[in-house]
């Protein structure tokens, strides 16, 4: 069976979760984030995009509730036992099927956590539940119960990371090797993607994220390939993935000799990025890290061309996000959850000059330790001119 941490691990992550829910008060937890469910049981699908819940006792007993070509998908990648099936019909409703087992389980007039805040979990489907359960039970949210005790990874974890670094590296390599005049971008993205597959990985949460030209101050996913010219500016900021845990760089690689100011501005990112680094510490605020990269920025004339926020921590995450717990973990201004040792944050310190037209980025995956941060990534941070 493709389930990649052992069952004495599993059951553990169970038995913190169970604790935390009794802390709360809670009988039961709803959960519809699909992390959460390839956590505590190794559970792997993109199903999903319809509705299910994996329903977590008190006790500990599991219970999910999914459609139909997800039974033997969660037999085959999970140490769930108890797989229940809703039919799709037309006026299919699973949120009363999954009352009816939240009744059969003794959970009427209980106290029930539910992770709302989920892609698992749309708003019409979010109305049908509070519909279906108004009267039932108490309905508290938990989104953050499961998602709090994901931000520190296990060892066994970050030996995924670590796997994930490495072929980040190599797809970077690749990236770099296929870029100059003329190159296709299509090609460079088929070459990185390519390196993470041949090194036993897996497809990114979201796109990988490549812009050149004028498309190099974009730091999103746009459709539409060109080919560099002998002048030019790429930006790519990309994942390693293994066993759904990423790793992530941005790097800025410039084609053609790159003008002062760019080069300036690289001197400035890579700067702010070490200052960011510099700035994990178990027990600060991560907010301090988006501190200490905004001050180098700022102090160089940057703070018209800089983000908001400077990077979030990273794991196991589906589509269509790679960001993991990005509402706990974004480096932003004030955000006051503290380091600890086990996390893993992606810096990305973005510099984007739209009067000039020009862009630098500069981006690292690091792990907190027990005295600061460890970079896993080992790609250098010097400018690459192709």
């Amino acid at each position: 069976m493709p389930i990649h941490f052992t069952t004495e691990e599993l059951a553990d992550r169970r038995r913190r979760t169970a604790a935390e829910m009794a802390r709360r008060g809670l009988d039961a937890l709803l959960i519809f984030r699909q992390e959460s469910m390839y956590w505590l049981t190794g559970y792997d699908t993109f199903g999903y995009v319809f509705f299910q819940c994996l329903v977590l006792g008190a006790d500990g007993r599991m219970t999910l509730l999914t459609r139909a070509p997800d039974l033997r998908q969660a037999r085959f990648t999970s140490v769930v036992e108890d797989v229940r099936v809703w039919v799709d019909e037309a006026g299919a409703t699973p949120e009363a099927q999954l009352r009816d087992i939240l009744a059969e389980q003794r959970l009427a007039g209980g106290r029930l956590g539910v992770e709302w805040h989920a892609y698992g979990l749309t708003a019409a489907g979010g109305f049908r539940l509070k519909d279906a359960l108004d009267g039932f039970c108490r309905l508290d949210d938990a989104s953050d119960l499961v998602s709090r005790l994901r931000l520190v990874k296990s060892p066994a974890e970050l030996a995924h990371v670590r796997r994930a670094a490495e072929l980040v590296d190599a797809a970077h390599d690749a990236a770099v090797a296929e870029t100059r005049a003329g190159a296709f971008e299509g090609d460079i993205l088929a070459a990185l993607q390519g390196a993470v597959f041949r090194g036993g990985g897996d497809d990114p949460a979201n796109e990988q994220i490549i812009g050149s030209g004028p498309g190099a101050l974009m730091c999103r996913y746009f459709t539409g390939r060109r080919h560099l010219s002998a002048d030019d500016q790429m930006t790519l900021e990309i994942a390693g993935v293994h066993r759904h845990y990423h790793a992530c760089l941005m790097r800025t690689v410039r084609v053609g000799p790159p003008p002062a100011e760019q080069r300036g501005m690289h001197a400035a990112a890579v700067e702010s990025f070490l200052a960011a680094e510099a700035a994990v510490r178990p027990g600060r605020p991560l907010g301090e890290v988006f501190d200490a990269h905004a001050r180098v920025l700022d102090a160089a004339g940057h703070r018209a061309n800089r983000m908001n926020g400077c990077g979030y921590s990273l794991g196991a995450t589906f589509a269509p996000n790679w960001m993991d717990t990005a509402d706990l973990s974004m480096l932003f201004h004030g955000n006051p959850t503290p380091a600890a040792p086990g996390m893993v944050l992606f810096i990305h310190i973005i510099v984007f000059d739209s009067v000039r037209n020009l862009a630098m980025t500069s981006g690292a995956t690091v792990a907190v330790t027990a005295s600061g941060c460890e970079r896993l990534t080992r790609t250098p941070l010097d400018l690459v001119v192709r």
